[in-house]
């Protein structure tokens, strides 16, 4: 019986010591964050769109930001989008900031519809607007985010 108990002791330890030390993948861990925004502007080939935005994370971080989209491609219009944004996980609101890629494609007349892919990196975003305007394209190009 004493044999076991030695035997137990080890994994007793080992369990314990859980309690105590947090692995460094458990230090880094990852929140999420949405974002709502409006975004106004023109295209004629060149789109080049701003606005602000208002971002929530998970972890309880919260940040008003500015936004700048510029990008090419068949477009051409003028329109005012409100929509909202979903980006993949990250360890804090600092990795949001910076320029994202961007794909994108909306149309509307009068009533407007916004969607976009970005990515940066590891991190990826993305938009899906409703608004008021008249236009109709397919662009690629980059969306920045700025602390306000």
């Amino acid at each position: 019986m004493t044999t076991q108990f030695f035997r137990f002791i080890p994994l007793l330890a080992l369990s314990l010591s859980g309690l105590f030390f947090v692995s460094p993948a458990a230090a880094q861990s990852l929140t999420s964050c949405t974002m709502t925004y409006k975004l106004s502007g023109w295209s004629f080939v060149y789109k080049q769109y701003d606005g602000l935005g208002n971002i929530s994370c998970s972890n309880g971080q919260r940040a008003q930001v500015a936004l700048a989209s510029k990008s090419i491609g068949f477009t051409i219009g003028k329109s005012e989008i409100e929509g909202t944004g979903v980006f993949s996980e990250v360890r804090n609101l600092n990795e949001i900031y910076g320029s994202f890629v961007a794909f994108e494609g909306h149309a509307g007349a009068t009533k407007s519809i916004d969607g976009q892919l970005l990515t940066r990196g590891e991190i990826s975003l993305a938009l899906s607007g409703k608004g008021r305007g008249i236009d109709i394209g397919v662009t690629l190009g980059a969306l920045t985010i700025s602390p306000r």
